[in-house]
């Protein structure tokens, strides 16, 4: 069933996607803004596969530096350049866009894409939330190649990678982006609606409205476990960040953020650990694993009720701390690995709440 979103449904659909990122997933406030000027008083609907079975989709969004996106955002012709690119190179016409990923600005990536190119949008997307590495889209975990793929970056460099894995795909991305604006936008190949979606995670752009309207239906005065209730969730504490951890690990030469947040709860004392890399990965309430990423981990402030980013928690935050259940698409044990906390280097089996 298709869903149409109009202007008076783009805040909920910017909370949404910035829930399903996890704390991760780059600052979404400025592409909504983008989205919000693009549609206007218009709409746009996000097809089901089932209503557009002809149309040949091409998963899109952006890679690289959200810090840098932000000081340079998208002129519009790079989303152009790059399907161009990868329809030339394959010789299929992409008649239609799909995210990479639903969480953070991925989310509303393709529906500014697709409002620029006139192509609609299918509902669904390779990860179901937000998550840090390319090998980590369903499609290469499924074992299906993510190549060939086209990149164009701002100032109108475009490249075709083709005949490489995922690791070497993500080796090929970190290298342009390095050595260009710091981020580009990626099409991968257009497929056929079935076969695009038959790998994917269905449904997720209708998820996050819906998580983004259940929270506008939230009052700041609502407990913290009513809060946990209408997001569709677990509570797992509402009190003060107490101390905010940070430091860099490499992997493969690149660098990412690790840290870990403590917070006291207000009411029992306890003390809840998350532990962060892009995105929050894992809560400890009294040195105790509760849940682990592909899960969702959500800080909102207490005030607010707005999610805070990892990168922008604070000591002294008062906050609540959300767990939403992940995707069920990577809840077989052969996926998980891919998404679970070992995956992240955490030695911790993972700890999903009890699926709905």
């Amino acid at each position: 069933m298709s869903t149409v979103v109009r202007e008076q449904d783009l805040t909920a659909l910017v909370v949404g996607v910035t829930l399903l990122g996890s704390g991760g997933g780059g600052d979404t406030g400025a592409f909504g803004r983008m989205l919000r000027r693009q549609l206007g008083a218009g709409e746009l609907v996000l097809r089901d596969a089932t209503d557009v079975p002809d149309v040949s989709v091409s998963p899109i969004g952006v890679v690289g530096a959200t810090s840098v996106l932000m000081e340079k955002l998208p002129g519009g012709g790079e989303f152009d350049a790059a399907v161009r690119a990868v329809s030339r190179w394959t010789g299929t016409e992409v008649t239609g866009l799909m995210p990479l990923e639903a969480g953070g600005l991925n989310g509303l990536t393709p529906l500014i894409a697709a409002l620029d190119l006139g192509l609609p949008v299918v509902d669904a997307d390779l990860m179901g939330r937000a998550l840090p590495r390319l090998d980590q889209f369903s499609w290469a975990v499924a074992g299906r190649p993510l190549t060939p793929c086209a990149l164009s970056e701002p100032s109108g460099q475009v490249i075709v990678v083709d005949n490489v894995d995922a690791a070497g795909l993500e080796r090929a991305v970190r290298s342009f982006v390095a050595q260009t604006g710091g981020w580009a936008v990626l099409a991968l190949a257009p497929t056929a609606v079935g076969a695009a979606t038959a790998d994917a995670v269905q449904g997720s752009l209708t998820r996050a409205l819906a998580l983004g309207r259940a929270h506008a239906a939230l009052d700041s005065d609502t407990t913290p476990s009513v809060v946990a209730a209408g997001l569709g969730g677990r509570l797992l504490g509402a009190g003060r960040v107490e101390e905010v951890a940070r430091h860099l690990i490499a992997d493969g030469g690149a660098a990412f953020g690790r840290g870990s947040v403590c917070v006291v709860d207000a009411g029992s004392r306890a003390v809840i650990r998350i532990e962060t890399e892009n995105e929050y990965l894992l809560a400890l309430v009294d040195g105790i694993p509760v849940v682990t990423t592909p899960d969702l981990l959500c800080v909102l402030d207490r005030r607010t009720l707005q999610p805070i980013a990892v990168d922008a928690i604070r000591t002294g935050d008062e906050v609540v701390v959300v767990a939403l259940p992940g995707p069920a698409w990577w809840r077989r044990p052969d996926r998980l690995a891919h998404v679970g906390p070992q995956a992240f280097g955490l030695s911790c089996p993972p700890q999903l709440l009890e699926a709905s």
